[in-house]
């Protein structure tokens, strides 16, 4: 695959899938991307904690087999990241679930910079002062995560529309060297008649 031209979820997906060595996950890695990072989150066998643990050691457990991963693979997770980053030109940030226990381990803080008005901005300040968020960014991070958490179905809707436009949009023509799409050469013109 040449390097510059866009690359669909499940291309992505199936790079990571290919790259990361197959004992790290129980099955593929799952990628998720925007248009400044992505984040890759494998799955890990749930620890034997023996019969009828109950939540906590459970918890315990997962959170030991996590922590225990990412020290474990980091040289290879950054490596991988380093050739991820020189083929997208976006920062790779990871991630591992084990039984009911995710975890992200270098996910980006991308400052957004967007323009509010008066009613908007109180909204913010209300979270503030409530005690909800220490600053305005603090506030409209929380917004974002209570719209995700509330809306998540309609979120899901509108990703698979996008992923739908990918599909279709990759299996369109290729124009590449397509003679009724490059300029015309000046032996191509027709002259006058002899």
């Amino acid at each position: 695959m040449k390097r510059g031209r866009v690359w669909t979820s499940a291309e992505v997906q199936g790079w990571f899938a290919g790259r990361v060595p197959d004992e790290w996950f129980v099955g593929p890695p799952e990628c998720s991307a925007d248009r400044e990072e992505i984040l890759v989150i494998g799955g890990l066998p749930t620890p034997d904690t023996g019969p009828d643990p109950d939540d906590h050691t459970r918890e315990v457990a997962a959170r030991a087999r996590i922590k225990g991963f990412r020290e474990d693979t980091r040289p290879q997770r950054m490596a991988i990241a380093d050739d991820a980053e020189t083929l997208w030109g976006r920062k790779i940030s990871w991630g591992a679930r084990c039984d009911e226990v995710t975890e992200r381990f270098t996910t980006q803080s991308i400052p957004v910079m967007t323009r509010l008005r008066m009613d908007e901005r109180a909204v913010l300040d209300t979270l503030i002062d409530a005690g909800v968020a220490r600053s305005r960014s603090e506030a409209l991070a929380w917004c974002v995560r209570l719209v995700g958490e509330h809306q998540a179905d309609w979120i899901t809707e509108l990703r698979d529309a996008i992923a739908n436009v990918e599909r279709v949009r990759s299996g369109g023509p290729d124009t590449a060297g397509d003679p009724a799409t490059e300029p015309a050469d000046a032996s191509d013109v027709p002259g006058p008649a002899a």
